[in-house]
């Protein structure tokens, strides 16, 4: 019946199957995406105050103040 094979595949198309695989994965695992509903790293309470010394809701001194605190804990 498919004498023409002769055990063999058509290596050349299972060939480019296995690259085209391995380029798809490549894309999902490496490509940096936001999955919605996923968890975001929460911001810590030293990166909050800097936001909010950098938009000037706080004071220098209250920056270096609350953040003297937030180091010694």
């Amino acid at each position: 019946m498919f004498y023409f094979y002769r055990g063999y595949h058509f290596w050349g198309m299972h060939l480019i199957w296995w690259i085209l695989w391995i380029i798809v994965l490549i894309w999902i695992f490496v490509t940096p995406y936001d999955v919605p509903g996923q968890r975001k790293r929460r911001d810590s309470p030293l990166d909050i105050l800097k936001k909010r010394f950098a938009s000037g809701e706080i004071t220098k001194e209250e920056y270096h103040e609350r953040k003297k605190i937030l180091e010694n804990e």
